[in-house]
Formats: C-alpha cells, structure tokens, sequence
C-alpha cells in the first residue's frame, strides 16, 4: 500500500453521486476504504453497473440490509474499527437506523464522521429532495453559467456534485483524520452541496463588492462577454478556445492571428471584435490553428471531447490517464513526490472483497462468523 492516507479505514455507506466520489479519492491516496453495499441494486439514479462505475475503483465492498433488525450491531462493529465514515443519505436517515453520530461516537470516539447532502444537515429545505442542479441554482452559481440574452447552461454535474460536493467532503475528512490524530476525538463533517457551490465562487464575492461583475449573463470577463476570453468554431465545425487575459498574451494572440488590436478592455468595441475572432477562426481548422499557436503564449488550447483528451501528446505523456477493468479513466490527482497514489483494484461487485477486507480490518473468523449471522455478506 502507498499514499499518503495509507493505513487509515474508511467505512463508506452506499449512495449516489459525490459521496462515493469522495470516497473514490481517498481510496486513490491509499485509504483503505469499504463500502457497505446494499444486498441488491435499487433505484438510485443514474444505472450503472459495477465494471464500470469508476467512483467505486479501489474499494471493497459488504452487504448488509440496514433495515434489518440485526444489521445495526453487524455496522457497528465495523464503525469501531474506522476511522473515518462517509454517508450520503437524508438529513435523520442514518439516526432512525440507529447509527446516527450521537450512536457511533460512544463506540468510536476518535471517528470523523463525514455527512454529504445537498442542503445540509438542517435549515428549511434540509428533508427535501434535490440534485446538482438545484443546489448551484439556490447557490447563485448556475444563473452565471451562459451567453448573453441565453439561459442558464447547467455545467454537468462538476459544480455541485463534484466540486463543491464530493471533493468538498474528501477534503473536510482529511482535515478532521489530521485533527484526530492531535486530539484524539472525532466530529461530524457536515458538507453541503449549495455550500460547496457557494465556496467555488468566492473570488467573484469580492467582484461583485467592488462591481467589478455584473449579474448579466455573459457580459464579463470570464462569461463569453469578453472576445479574448472564449470558445470559437474552426472551418471544420471544431471549436478551440482561448483566455488571453494579460496584456502580453492578447498581444500575442492578436500577432497570431494577424489583427489589429481594437482595444483590449474597450468594452464598446467588444462585439465588433468578437465578429472579427470569429471570422478569423472560421478561415482555418482546428488542427491547423493548433500549428499556427504551437509553442506560443497565447493562452490557446483545442476543445477536446472527452475521448480525444485521452489521445492528446500533453496528456499522453503525463500519463494522465490509465485503464482499469478495460475503462480508460483520469488517473488519481494530485501528485506525490514520495508517497504517490494509485487504484489499487477496480470496482468491486456487491460483497467482492470483503472476506480480506475484514480480515484485514482485524475480525478473527469466529468475530466474522458473527458479522455474517447477522446478515453481513462478505465474499473473497
């Protein structure tokens, strides 16, 4: 095992979305984590069948009904050899199962316990359903998403589910896992999704204190309203873009495109000179502008699909992707120097894995005869 989270469990509930995110990057940064898996699949969004749901790469799995009456002392028993717990259900689920903070601390008082919702663990809309799309919306992130006179585009699901969700809680249970370890007490990791959304966008608080933003879609700077900052298409119906905001690099990119400089921040002529990058783009393809730009400092890059990005030279030679189980996937991010992270096995079918990994956790074979009396399903 290597990573820097080598030798700390993770007890990982099953769910949807940014909970098994965060627990895909601990997992990557050598966290040993084990996935409490529902007996069987049920509807929980998005279908996706094992073999190739990535979040679940280098995890292990049990099986356990936790509406059973014997499955609260079969989880835990685990919660008392975790570390750290991650779950991603309704505000009172997991209390009404039994296995609520208040429960699992008097078992394991040193355990961080990670909690990942939309809205939070309280407030108005806390019981309520919700996904990615109406957290960044309450969150006033998606309304600064789109083109002048447009709707809002939703941007996937990176911003509330990923972003300011999965990657949010990871990172709250890594701090808590450090302060443990000084204090020797655990607490509850609380991370909202609209908070998380919120957080991503502190830099335009302070535009928008200085009015140095406008709320009107598409008008500033980093929002298409700016020429010099945005996507074009190219004469093979391609698209590239380019983010020449300092003065060096707009002087470039207008040397590498043989214009004229209107007037970088002359906001009246912005419209003229977004007419004029289109044209100019228009009159070759991507794949010659890319030659035309090669090596420069121009702030350009080609608009890659995901399947391209993967056979780009940069990322080639990053080695920033790998295969696992036959699905090519972004290999673990960030770095490390010396304890470097990696996917230690693929996606584990419902109960794979499980039999070493309480082994592993410390259950002799007669504690786990016990466990699987009590409804947990552990195979090899």
């Amino acid at each position: 095992m290597s990573g820097p989270l080598s030798g700390v469990r993770v007890l990982e509930f099953e769910s949807i979305g940014p909970a098994p995110f965060a627990g895909m990057l601990l997992a990557d940064m050598g966290a040993d984590v084990l996935v409490i898996d529902r007996p069987a699949g049920t509807d929980l969004g998005l279908k996706r069948e094992r073999w190739y749901d990535v979040m679940m790469r280098g995890k292990r799995s049990v099986t356990l009904d936790l509406k059973s009456a014997t499955s609260k002392e079969a989880a835990l028993a685990l919660v008392v050899k975790a570390d750290a717990l991650i779950e991603g259900m309704r505000p009172g689920v997991m209390e009404r199962l039994g296995l609520g903070p208040g429960e699992v601390f008097q078992k394991n008082p040193r355990l961080v316990y990670g909690r990942m919702t939309g809205w939070g663990q309280d407030g108005p809309l806390a019981p309520r359903a919700g996904h990615d799309i109406n957290y960044i919306a309450l969150a006033g992130v998606l309304h600064a998403f789109g083109r002048k006179g447009e709707a809002p585009v939703p941007p996937l699901n990176l911003v509330g589910d990923f972003g300011g969700g999965g990657m949010l809680l990871g990172f709250g249970v890594a701090c808590a896992l450090i302060e443990a370890a000084r204090s020797g007490r655990g607490q509850v990791v609380d991370a909202a999704m609209v908070e998380g959304a919120s957080l991503l966008g502190a830099m335009f608080a302070g535009f928008l204190a200085t009015r140095n933003w406008s709320e009107k879609r598409g008008t500033n700077i980093l929002d298409t309203g700016a020429p010099w900052y945005n996507v074009y298409q190219t004469r093979d119906g391609k698209y590239v873009s380019i983010g020449a905001i300092e003065t060096r690099f707009y002087a470039e990119l207008l040397q590498k495109l043989e214009l004229k400089d209107l007037g970088q921040h002359n906001r009246k002529r912005w419209p003229e000179m977004h007419k004029l990058f289109a044209r100019t783009f228009k009159s070759k393809t991507r794949e010659q502008w890319c030659k035309v730009f090669a090596g420069s400092d121009a702030c350009f890059a080609p608009v890659l699909s995901w399947s391209e990005a993967r056979r780009d030279a940069h990322n080639v030679a990053r080695k920033s992707f790998i295969e696992v189980a036959k699905v090519t996937q972004p290999a673990p991010a960030p770095r490390f120097s010396r304890t470097p992270g990696a996917v230690r096995r693929a996606p584990p079918e419902r109960g794979e894995g499980g039999m070493s990994a309480l082994q592993d956790w410390g259950f002799n074979r007669s504690e786990i005869d016990g466990l699987r009396s009590r409804g947990l399903g552990a195979k090899e």
